[in-house]
């Protein structure tokens, strides 16, 4: 199955820059591995690299793993590089069914509510300054974007890149099931619907208070505002806050 069919939607009005950038980046991939270029097992170019063969953004190339990675199509290893998944069973194909990308905008935010605000701890212990500077690139770029759909982009690179600062693989490709599940048309067509200028306003100022907590390194703050806003993004996708207070992990 190509990449293209389990990646992004890309939208007729989004950025050109945003999408040429992650239709280079799938279609570069999706040849290089469905012709063999790079066998199961194998080591594929660094963010790095492709980013400047590519003439992409590093980020883009970095989305693109994330959901190749969701897909079970490649592995990552921190510190070592991206490989060529084993495929040996057919639960293993890409193209068998997997659940993360037939769920309801309510399972995703059910499984969010969940996740991310556990990340802030592991950020704060593990993000590098590079990292950071990538939340706070994504927090500007999000900002600055003339668009409701550019804005959108960003928004998930920036929910993707704090869970790949967590630096731990498990919580890495959870998050890139959540972040392939995202791109279902269901949750873009429900998004594009309830993100108002007045929402847009009150989300920035959220993802502000998250990207500075986690800067300051302040788990526990980044925790709450992580919370708060995915309350927030739950009230105006579904129409109903979930209240239940999120528990805190002890340290």
């Amino acid at each position: 199955m190509s990449i293209l069919k389990l990646g992004a939607q890309t939208d007729k009005a989004e950025e050109p820059e945003l999408a040429r950038a992650r239709r280079v980046t799938e279609a570069f991939l999706e040849e290089a591995l469905s012709s063999g270029r790079f066998g199961p097992g194998a080591r594929l170019p660094t963010e790095r690299a492709l980013s400047q063969q590519l003439q992409v953004p590093r980020s883009a190339v970095r989305n693109v793993f994330s959901r190749l990675e969701a897909t079970g199509r490649v592995v990552r290893i921190t510190g070592s590089g991206t490989y060529v998944a084993e495929q040996t069973t057919p639960a293993q194909q890409p193209s068998a069914p997997r659940p993360h990308l037939e769920s309801s905008p309510l399972e995703i935010m059910e499984t969010r509510l969940l996740v991310e605000p556990r990340l802030a701890r592991l950020v704060v212990a593990h993000a590098t300054r590079s990292e950071i500077d990538f939340l706070q690139e994504c927090l500007d770029r999000g900002e600055a974007a003339d668009s409701l759909e550019g804005f959108e982009e960003w928004d998930t690179r920036l929910h993707q890149a704090i869970a790949e600062a967590s630096h731990n693989r498990l919580m890495i490709s959870l998050y890139g099931m959540i972040t392939a599940a995202r791109d279902q048309i269901e949750w873009g067509e429900l998004k594009r619907r309830s993100l108002t200028d007045e929402r847009r306003v009150v989300l920035e100022r959220q993802h502000r208070d998250i990207v500075a907590a986690l800067k300051a390194r302040d788990a526990e703050r980044a925790e709450l505002a992580a919370s708060e806003h995915l309350r927030t993004v739950h009230q105006n996708l579904l129409g109903h806050a979930n209240n239940e207070q999120v528990p805190m992990l002890p340290g």
